[in-house]
């Protein structure tokens, strides 16, 4: 039998057994050897922190098995798979589950020679971050500020800095996380609200406001002080997905400045930016050093403490960022 974390209520939780399906003729089995915790969706889903009518209260039923972010070894394949073969390692947009039955595309990307199994698990989070990039319209010499240094913070900073954006400003306010931030090299940071960092931004960019700020936080209350450091004419990228898009309020910057804004989210792909292009070129940074995710994971769980893996993710997020499960003992 496999084994899978399961969210059965509100902050209700198990490690459910279930059997695994025999793969079809497009799909492939996946023993997993570790998984993710997106420690901002998987914490609304779990705590039901999202107002009723909106499209979390669509999505979230229980029972949920949540985790989008693992990687494994492919152990079978049905007769028409031909990019993938056992023994392959992969990761996959799966959840966190000992093993499991996914389709050969779009769920599935191999991992390069050279590629560390625990930073490839950054993938998606690293691919979620990567949909504000063409609203963004950063490049070499771009401002750019991003309000909240947790994981989809870290990986949008990233993102930044890879495409030559200078400075980019991570803000913040918990020491550890700016910290982690600084891992990916060349970052500013703030520790303060967005409130009260408009000084300190000033100070890094020589008295202007950022071209581009990306809200990655997912917190309503945010929103109208994103706005307020945004440069002449500049954009606001809202990231992170707020269960309470009812709270967010327009302050007069939107139009006494010429602001735009654009939100930035998981399902905007096209032919030219998708999840298979966005991965690959992921790998490819992290083994040219131009992508670096090393240091940011903080916790290692065995699946059967699931309980205390989302114990210190909502009573202590400041602590941590990249929780992981290791699959590989079930």
């Amino acid at each position: 039998m496999a084994k899978r974390i399961v969210f059965t209520g509100r902050n209700e939780l198990n490690l459910e057994e279930f059997n695994l399906p025999t793969p079809g003729d497009n799909q492939l089995t996946v023993r997993n050897i570790c998984s993710l915790v997106s420690i901002g969706t998987e914490l609304i889903v779990l705590n039901r922190m999202f107002a009723p009518g909106t499209h979390w209260d669509n999505w979230v039923k229980y029972p949920f098995h949540p985790g989008y972010s693992a990687m494994g070894e492919v152990v079978a394949t049905g007769k028409n798979v031909s990019s993938l073969k056992p023994g392959d390692k992969v990761v996959h947009r799966g959840g966190h589950a000992s093993a499991e039955v996914l389709d050969e595309t779009p769920w599935c990307y191999p991992v390069p020679d050279g590629i560390k199994l625990e930073a490839a698990c950054w993938f998606a989070l690293a691919k979620i971050a990567a949909m504000s990039v063409p609203p963004a319209r950063y490049g070499l010499g771009s401002s750019v500020a991003v309000i909240g240094a947790g994981p989809v913070g870290q990986m949008a900073s990233r993102w930044a800095l890879a495409a030559g954006a200078e400075p980019v400003i991570l803000i913040d306010t918990v020491p550890m996380r700016l910290e982690m931030g600084r891992l990916g090299g060349g970052v500013n940071t703030i520790c303060a609200t967005a409130a009260n960092a408009i000084e300190e931004i000033k100070k890094i960019t020589g008295g202007s406001l950022p071209e581009t700020v990306i809200d990655s936080t997912g917190q309503a209350a945010v929103f109208s002080d994103a706005l307020k450091i945004v440069g002449d004419h500049g954009r606001l990228i809202l990231l992170g997905d707020t269960g309470f898009p009812g709270q967010q309020c327009l302050s007069p910057d939107v139009i006494i400045r010429g602001l735009t804004i654009t939100g930035a989210h998981d399902c905007h792909e096209n032919d030219n930016w998708n999840g298979r292009k966005i991965v690959s070129l992921f790998f490819k940074l992290c083994q040219s050093g131009r992508f670096n995710v090393d240091g940011l994971i903080t916790h290692r769980f065995h699946p059967d403490e699931y309980a205390q893996a989302y114990s210190i993710a909502n009573e202590h997020r400041s602590e941590a960022m990249g929780i992981l499960f290791d699959w590989s003992a079930i």
